[in-house]
Formats: structure tokens, C-alpha cells, sequence
């Protein structure tokens, strides 16, 4: 029988997961952050008053078994001119969402268009906004602004929120409940991964499943929004929001990118993310899960191989 794995998160996280089990005889579900407002995404939402489309383009390309020619018209973005920095296929599914009635009714259209093999469902069908409490007690509003701080990123975040909190799309709980596995990450923790957990239900869901609990924490902290992060403090941070004792397995690298990799990331204050020796979540499990040259990103090959491997088991 098919298993059924739905994958939680944002943009980039979200899509290298689905790239990583896409064609593996698996269904496939993407529950997608809806709190982006920076870039082409943020001008839609001001100019139009649309849901944000970004991070939702990107599971629909990364599930999307069209021609490549159309993927890759999707993904296109405008260098100059009055469309300068807007991505076509967010264009796109902001006018789907004008035509169609509502924007998952543009999403479902969307995932027809690019012949989507699995589901591409939002979080939430409600304008939410994301806002950040820092340790001064200051409050950020907008994801970008938290995300590119123009504030002092030495900083903690000690919270996060989202007005109007959103009520679950149905789907998304659905998706939680029905599911064999649920994956959560890699991705921004405050902008990418908890937004999710914040929506009114889905916390619940993922408490009530019987869904095992996949999360891969993230390869390397980022500047302003998780500063010093050990995996200790991205797996409480996280349990702080979704629960003790929810996850059942946090999967995170050991392998350790050179030295000319890292002095890349040491320039922006990011720093490779380990494990403290006497931290031992239940099902953790260390292994070599990056690229091996470039940008340090997570291997699709490697994960989806480590994946596949717990579902199997």
C-alpha cells in the first residue's frame, strides 16, 4: 500500500524534501507556510491584496511532472522593467486566485496546468501577518523584516505570533491526520517552520496523528533569526511550539563542510549546526546529509536515501 507523507515547512525546505521522494511510489502532500511578504510575493500581497504565492510555486514545481520548459517558465523571474523582481508563476497564481474565486481554488488550477503528482495544500486560507518579539521587547512585524533584519541581529527572538492567528485549512488538517509520516523542515525556524505550528488547529493535528514525526533540522544558524543555534536549541524552540515528546525521529548532519565552505558562511555570522554530545532526542539520528562542494546545502540524494530508510523500516 501507498504511504502517505506530508512535508511542513516553507519555500526552499519544502521543496529540497519533495525533490528528495519525488518518483519514489510515495503520495505526496506539501503543507506551505502562508506568512511570506518579501520580494515578488510582498508586492502581490500590498499591490492586489492576494495570498502569498512564493513558497506554494515552489512545491508545485518541485511536485510538478510537466515539461521541463513549463518548470522552468514558473520559476522565471523579470529582470528589468516594471515587472522587474516578479516571478512569473507568482504573477500567475495571483491572477488564478482573481479568476477562480479564491486562491486554493488557483492552487488546485495551478497543480492541473503543471500535471502536480501529490497535493499542494496552504496552511491557511487567512491573510496572516507574522510578528516577532525580541529580547528587548521590541516587536517586528513581516516575515522579510524578520527574516533580513534591519534591526540589531545580535538579538533573540523570545516569540513569535500572527494576527489574525488563522483558522487551519481543512486540508492541511487532513493531510496531518491521514498521513503515514509527517516531515517538518529543514527551513527558517521563526519564518519558515513555526508559522505553520502558530495556525489555530494545526498544533493539535500534529499532537493528535498517529503520523510518525520526521524533523531535520537545519544545516547551518542564520544571522539575526537563530544565532549560536546548537540542534539542542532548534528541536526545544520547536517542541516549545508543537509539544514534548511529539517527534519521533530529528534527523541532522555530522558531516563537516572545509574549511574554504564555511568562511563563506562566516562572513554572514552562519555557522554549521551540531548536536551537543549529551542531548539524545528520541530517534536521533546523525548522518552525512550535505552537498559535497558549493553552497552547503542538503543532498536530495542523501536525504531522500535517509528517508526512505526510516519510512521502510
Amino acid at each position: 500500500m501507498t504511504k502517505k507523507i506530508t512535508v511542513m515547512g516553507g519555500g526552499t525546505g519544502v521543496y529540497t524534501v519533495l525533490s528528495s521522494l519525488k518518483n519514489k511510489n510515495l503520495e505526496l502532500s506539501a503543507i506551505v507556510s502562508m506568512c511570506d511578504d518579501g520580494g515578488s510575493t510582498g508586492r502581490l500581497r500590498d499591490d492586489y491584496g492576494v495570498l502569498p504565492p512564493g513558497d506554494i510555486r515552489r512545491s508545485l514545481v518541485a511536485l510538478s511532472s510537466a515539461e521541463n520548459q513549463l518548470r522552468k517558465l514558473f520559476e522565471h523571474r523579470f529582470a528589468n522593467g516594471g515587472l522587474a523582481g516578479h516571478n512569473f508563476g507568482n504573477i500567475f497564481l495571483a491572477a488564478l486566485e482573481k479568476t477562480s474565486g479564491n486562491f486554493y481554488n488557483g492552487v488546485k488550477l495551478a497543480s492541473q496546468i503543471l500535471s502536480v503528482k501529490g497535493n499542494v495544500v496552504p496552511v491557511t486560507l487567512d491573510d496572516v501577518r507574522l510578528y516577532a518579539k525580541l529580547e528587548n521587547g521590541k516587536i517586528i512585524k513581516g516575515e522579510t523584516n524578520i527574516d533580513i533584519p534591519k534591526h540589531n541581529p545580535k538579538l533573540k527572538i523570545t516569540s513569535i505570533y500572527t494576527k489574525p492567528r488563522g483558522k487551519a485549512n481543512p486540508d492541511a488538517i487532513k493531510k496531518i491526520l491521514e498521513a503515514d509520516f509527517i516531515i517538518i523542515g529543514p527551513g527558517d525556524l521563526y519564518t519558515s517552520i513555526l508559522p505553520n505550528l502558530l495556525i489555530s488547529g494545526v498544533s493539535n493535528a500534529l499532537r493528535k496523528t498517529k503520523a510518525k514525526k520526521i524533523y531535520i533540522c537545519n544545516l547551518m544558524t542564520k544571522k539575526g533569526e537563530t544565532n549560536k543555534y546548537t540542534g539542542k536549541d532548534f528541536v526545544e524552540n520547536l517542541e516549545n511550539y508543537l509539544g514534548k515528546n511529539v517527534l519521533d525521529y530529528v534527523l541532522i548532519n555530522n558531516k563537516k563542510p572545509g574549511r574554504t565552505r564555511l568562511q563563506k558562511y562566516s562572513k554572514q555570522r552562519s555557522e554549521i549546526v551540531i548536536m551537543p554530545r549529551g542531548f539524545k532526542p528520541k530517534g536521533l539520528i546523525k548522518s552525512d546529509l550535505i552537498t559535497n562542494k558549493g553552497f552547503i546545502r542538503h543532498d536530495t540524494k542523501k536525504l531522500g536515501r535517509l528517508i526512505l530508510k526510516i519510512i521502510n523500516t
